[in-house]
């Protein structure tokens, strides 16, 4: 057997030159890392680690991820700075709070911001200057409700709530872009100053430029508010989709 030797080469790291964003994914999640990768500009890197999830998505079954978070947060490349965790479950987010997901995630990485997607799309909101909107949900209608209480609970008004009416969030990431453009056509209407698209797992990315072109004003989905949040905490500008990425984020102190 040939013997192993030792390498004459001495080794070097890179200095670190990176800005680093932790995203706390659903197991059954298509469509996070997906959105991240669109998003991200070059000098930030994404980390990405999961919680479980059993379907079908209801208040009830999201209400126990929060017994994950501190677990997945842990798991968040120890022993390297964050600029920020994502916990990337919208209706999740509504269901267990904000204040409670950033508890638990905070019990393993304290010194971290979280950012959760509907507290991101309020600050979308406030930023855009809009305090009522449309919203489309691809969930059943048991759980968009609190989603609609959740915003109202916020000082958002909601003029119309629209729900697609899926309870497994894989087929949530597999909804066509022609679905989401004619669906968030229908639950516009003209009170509305903005239709929020909610959900993480809805690849709604990729039709938000269309949907303004075709609406008229601003669209704002869980992933670009999410990481519009989250490259705000990384003091990182970029060109994104949409009317908010146009616009200057103001992150909590």
């Amino acid at each position: 057997m040939t013997a192993v030797a030792p390498s004459p080469v001495a080794v070097r790291l890179d200095p670190e030159p990176v800005r680093r964003i932790g995203l706390i994914a659903l197991s059954t999640d298509l469509t996070s890392e997906r959105d991240a990768a669109r998003l991200l500009p070059p000098g930030v890197a994404m980390h990405t680690t999961r919680v479980p999830f059993e379907n079908p998505t209801t208040p009830a079954t999201l209400r126990r991820l929060a017994d994950g978070l501190t677990d997945a947060a842990d798991l968040l490349v120890p022993g390297l700075a964050l600029e920020a965790i994502i916990f990337s479950c919208t209706a999740a987010s509504a269901t267990i709070g904000d204040g409670e997901v950033a508890r638990r995630i905070g019990v393993a990485r304290p010194d971290v911001p979280v950012v959760t997607p509907p507290d991101a799309a309020v600050d979308a909101f406030a930023a855009l200057g809009v305090s009522r909107i449309a919203m489309l949900t691809p969930y059943l209608p048991e759980t968009t409700e609190p989603m609609v209480a959740y915003f109202e609970g916020r000082g958002i008004a909601v003029a119309t709530a629209h729900c697609l009416g899926l309870a497994d969030d894989r087929e949530m990431g597999r909804v066509d872009h022609a679905t989401i453009l004619a669906a968030g056509e229908a639950a516009d209407c003209v009170g509305a100053e903005a239709l929020f698209v909610s959900c993480t797992a809805l690849p709604a990315i990729g039709v938000i430029d269309q949907l303004e072109a075709r609406l008229g004003k601003p669209v704002v989905s869980s992933n670009q508010a999410s990481f519009w949040r989250a490259l705000g905490h990384a003091g990182v500008t970029v060109r994104g989709p949409g009317r908010l990425f146009d616009t200057p984020v103001a992150v909590p102190a």
